[in-house]
């Protein structure tokens, strides 16, 4: 019940298909160039160099270079770990959760690991405060790629984008494949090493429980539900209309 980021930022919610569009292709170089930066190839695909205890610590730059310009984003002690119950969790279709008695943030530790910065700063958002799933993937987003590493900036950049890229799938198959064309081979690659990661552990179990979570979330005051995930690019769209990728 908190007042909403928009509000609290001063940044809009809605945008238009020329907005997506536009934002979207801005991603794409962004994301080519980190991801070129990184192999000095566009058809190599990222392989992260750090462990996960690693990550915790590194994941602090980010969120102190994000609270220069957003103090209440400050994030004060370390607490995020490993959770023991990482295998359950990806057959129920997570990559992390808020441990309610602990205030602890415990992330899935057989996910992708060019993808992990990203997901334990969308627990740790939660950890500050923020209740709503797409202000945390947003915070999350912002964290990783204001991270002066570029492997983290990657994380961040490539989440934004495979999320932009889905919702043209969604929207417009044939714009889709325009924009698909113009991605790194390498971060398709990457997005192919999660797709097969999830589709192993894909079963009837992952569907019930987003159907109890996205009732949870509704629930909660997340009207959204499940798809609260994917509204964190209005956000990403709105707040970047004014500042440089």
């Amino acid at each position: 019940y908190r007042k909403p980021l928009f509000e609290k930022m001063e940044i809009k919610r809605e945008y238009t298909d020329a907005d997506l569009l536009a934002f979207t292709k801005r991603l794409i170089v962004k994301t080519n160039e980190v991801q070129f930066k990184i192999t000095k190839n566009k058809d190599e695909k990222i392989n992260f160099p750090y462990s996960q205890e690693e990550v915790f610590k590194m994941n602090l730059n980010g969120y102190d270079n994000l609270a220069e310009e957003h103090p209440y984003f400050k994030y004060k002690t370390l607490s995020v770990k490993k959770s023991l119950f990482s295998v359950p969790l990806t057959y129920m279709g997570f990559g992390g959760y808020l441990n309610p008695f602990t205030n602890e943030a415990q992330v899935n530790d057989l996910l992708p690991m060019y993808s992990f910065p990203l997901t334990a700063s969308h627990e740790m958002a939660h950890q500050i405060g923020f209740a709503s799933e797409n202000e945390c993937n947003f915070i999350g987003v912002l964290a990783t790629v204001k991270n002066d590493n570029l492997y983290y900036q990657y994380s961040g950049y490539s989440f934004a984008l495979r999320y932009c890229l889905g919702i043209w799938k969604f929207k417009n198959e044939k714009i889709f494949e325009v924009l698909k064309k113009q991605v790194n081979p390498g971060i398709l690659k990457n997005y192919q090493e999660s797709q097969d990661f999830w589709k192993q552990y894909d079963t009837f179990i992952d569907e019930g429980f987003h159907f109890i979570y996205d009732s949870f979330l509704k629930s909660n005051n997340q009207k959204d539900g499940m798809e609260s995930y994917s509204k964190f690019i209005d956000l990403m769209i709105n707040y970047y209309k004014t500042r440089q990728l």
